[in-house]
């Protein structure tokens, strides 16, 4: 079975789309999605009451915004919003994350607005 294995590159699928705040799943890992997205922009502010959210920084920087203050973030840094906590990632520039959910999280808090999950 090992022979089958085949890695990912994050690049390779990041090139594949150019849609900003519209997650792409890439695999998956203990039943969680694991998402490359562009986002460039301010996103909503949502929150997640079930999960947390875990954002991780391969290329520009973002800023996560909470009501209670922000965190800058460059390549290669992470951040996890606690569940519950209102958020939004904000971008001057297109940056790329890599993002991890439980399969089925909404992007934006709501099933409703939530992007659809495109798998690649």
């Amino acid at each position: 079975m090992l022979g089958m294995m085949t890695s990912v590159n994050l690049a390779e699928k990041l090139s594949t789309f150019s849609e900003h705040f519209k997650p792409r799943t890439i695999g998956q890992f203990n039943g969680h999605d694991l998402m490359v997205v562009k986002v460039k922009g301010e996103f909503v502010w949502h929150s997640h009451q079930d999960t947390d959210d875990f954002f991780l920084v391969l290329k520009g920087r973002i800023r996560i915004e909470m009501r209670t203050g922000a965190v800058e973030l460059g390549p290669g840094e992470l951040f996890v919003v606690p569940k519950g906590v209102e958020h939004r990632p904000v971008a001057v520039e297109e940056a790329h994350v890599l993002l991890i959910e439980p399969t089925g999280t909404p992007n934006t808090g709501a099933a409703a607005t939530a992007a659809p999950r495109v798998v690649i």
